[in-house]
């Protein structure tokens, strides 16, 4: 007798076929039935052919023989991404994530269990402590652990002013250039590179080139530049 699934009846295939849009994992699970429903195979081979539970088959049969491929997907729990565990102990393990030197989830657990056992609350496990410490804020934990100094360096916004028009303003840069030459006692060196820029149309508006180390004296002569064309 061939292993494979058996073709739907064709009295109403057409309602009973599985859609394009069914899950992989129903079709798998219809694909174990299938000897079952309609090769005269008993479901304790169908299940051993497919490598799934013989108890795991009887529910899912029992889902097919209640909704047809619709049951054979996966029920959604009613109680899915809500905690079981009291807001007061989510509070305690998020002050504990907070608090420095920052302990690890490990410690945290153990604490949050220790405290559930006091006051009579589910007790909670491992990966719900890592699920409540990973949802805070990375903000505030670097502020919890590393300071105002650190928050400001990493998240408060620095205020550009940005210009309206041509020439409302411009903003002088230096780069050091790729570019040896012989300075005034014939040593190598690397030239520097000033550039005045208009801040709207981002043209180069004047520019200097030297040895001098940047300073107010080599903007001055990027400035002195652009006057003099």
């Amino acid at each position: 007798m061939s292993s494979a699934p058996a073709p739907l009846p064709e009295s109403g295939a057409a309602a009973l076929r599985p859609p394009e849009a069914v899950s992989q994992v129903v079709l798998e699970r219809y694909r174990t039935l299938a000897p079952h429903l309609y090769g005269g195979v008993s479901l304790r081979a169908a299940a051993a052919a497919a490598g799934a539970p013989y108890r795991t088959a009887q529910r899912w049969l029992a889902a097919w023989r209640a909704g047809g491929l619709p049951g054979l997907a996966r029920a959604q729990r009613s109680d899915k991404g809500s905690r079981k565990i009291p807001p007061e102990l989510v509070e305690f393990i998020e002050g504990l994530a907070l608090s420095k030197p920052r302990p690890g989830v490990t410690v945290i657990h153990r604490r949050a269990v220790s405290v559930a056992a006091q006051h009579g609350w589910p007790e909670p496990g491992y990966w719900t402590v890592h699920e409540i410490v990973s949802a805070l804020d990375p903000a505030l934990l670097l502020l919890a652990h590393e300071g105002v100094k650190r928050y400001r360096e990493v998240y408060e916004l620095v205020y550009r002013r940005e210009a309206a028009a041509p020439n409302e303003f411009w903003q002088a840069d230096h780069t050091q250039l790729d570019l040896w030459v012989l300075d005034d006692r014939g040593r190598p060196a690397r030239a520097w590179l000033t550039a005045i820029e208009d801040d709207h149309s981002r043209a180069v508006a004047g520019y200097a080139v030297n040895l001098d180390t940047p300073s107010a004296i080599t903007t001055a002569l990027a400035l002195s530049n652009r006057r003099a064309q």
